[in-house]
């Protein structure tokens, strides 16, 4: 048995050498994905997942990463950026691994979008896990919530990659990218949990079926925003519930030009070349070229609350609804 064990897997490593008619597929620029039901498909691995470096003893290493790194590369974690939140930090006064990756706010002087106003103590590390959590600004229609920024950037290629459980609220949880100057920006986690509005007497069921994976390009002044609004950019799986469960969301920021979006380590979204990534020619020609921070948070957005999507107080005294838990992000490059 063992034998014949042996021959099979050396016959798929043969397989994947000599290639095959997929390997020349033509894979088009903007692709929607759904996951394969493992329950009747046979998976097998992709050669180079057997040798990236994701042994580390980190939380993430049952986790493997299914976004090609290139011929003769594999995937290095960066220690420096990556997190399993794996120590205490309290919501008031940050410990000192957390503030060795972290500051609890955003990353310029803007408190946030619409009613939101965030809050460094709507923030802390407990349990293996980064919280963040929303509450009423008191005697107003304001949300206090949660954000926290990297310390370092990133830039491409990296593959970027947390696990987390969204918050079963209107308000949005967020994992994103964005530039210092705030002209570039990838999402690869926006997510609205809550299936209704009370203040809006509204069925949001069908944002809470969704991710919203995205990316945007700005010219600040006059203020222009660019981003793709094609029904890919709203991934769904059925009528999972993402708020339900954790799942894994993560970007292979390749290069300026090139996006690959994986949830629950499925890539799902794919867009690449100019006509998607900035057809208005914000960048002037570079793409999404520049050093970004790593931001994660909750927002009450504007474009939500004018419509009346704005967490009621009801809405709020619910503390198990008003939770964004992190268990780990992870940060890799290719070499």
């Amino acid at each position: 048995m063992k034998i014949l064990r042996s021959y099979c897997f050396i016959s798929v490593l043969l397989l994947v050498f000599i290639g095959s008619p997929l390997s020349n597929a033509k894979v088009p620029d903007v692709i929607s994905v759904f996951p394969i039901n493992t329950k009747q498909s046979v998976i097998v691995t992709p050669l180079f997942e057997i040798f990236n470096d994701t042994t580390s003893g980190k939380d993430w290493d049952s986790y493997p990463i299914n976004a090609n790194p290139g011929v003769g590369k594999r995937w290095v974690l960066q220690e420096n950026i990556s997190d399993d939140f794996n120590y205490k930090s309290p919501a008031k006064i940050k410990s000192k691994p957390f503030r060795q990756k972290w500051k609890d706010w955003y990353h310029n002087s803007w408190t946030g979008p619409g009613l939101t106003i965030w809050s460094r103590t709507n923030s802390y590390v407990r349990d293996g896990m980064l919280t963040l959590f929303c509450s009423r600004v008191k005697g107003t229609n304001n949300v206090h919530t949660g954000i926290i920024t990297s310390k370092k950037r990133v830039q491409y290629p990296i593959y970027i990659e947390t696990r987390a459980k969204i918050a079963n609220t209107v308000i949005a949880s967020n994992a994103w990218l964005l530039s210092p100057d705030d002209t570039q920006e990838i999402d690869f986690l926006e997510s609205y949990g809550g299936e209704y509005s009370e203040n809006a007497d509204a069925d949001l069921s069908w944002f809470a079926q969704r991710i919203h994976i995205s990316h945007h390009v700005f010219i600040r002044k006059p203020f222009q925003d660019y981003q793709p609004k094609d029904p890919g950019s709203w991934y769904h799986n059925g009528n999972k519930l993402w708020k339900d469960d954790f799942h894994t969301y993560g970007v292979y920021w390749k290069n300026p030009w090139h996006l690959e979006y994986y949830i629950d380590g499925e890539m799902v979204r794919k867009v690449v070349g100019e006509h998607i990534i900035d057809p208005k020619k914000f960048t002037a020609g570079t793409g999404l070229n520049k050093e970004m921070d790593i931001i994660i948070n909750m927002e009450d957005q504007d474009w939500r609350s004018k419509k009346g999507i704005t967490p009621s107080d009801n809405e709020l005294s619910v503390d198990e609804n008003t939770i964004f838990k992190v268990d780990w992000i992870r940060v890799y490059k290719p070499q």
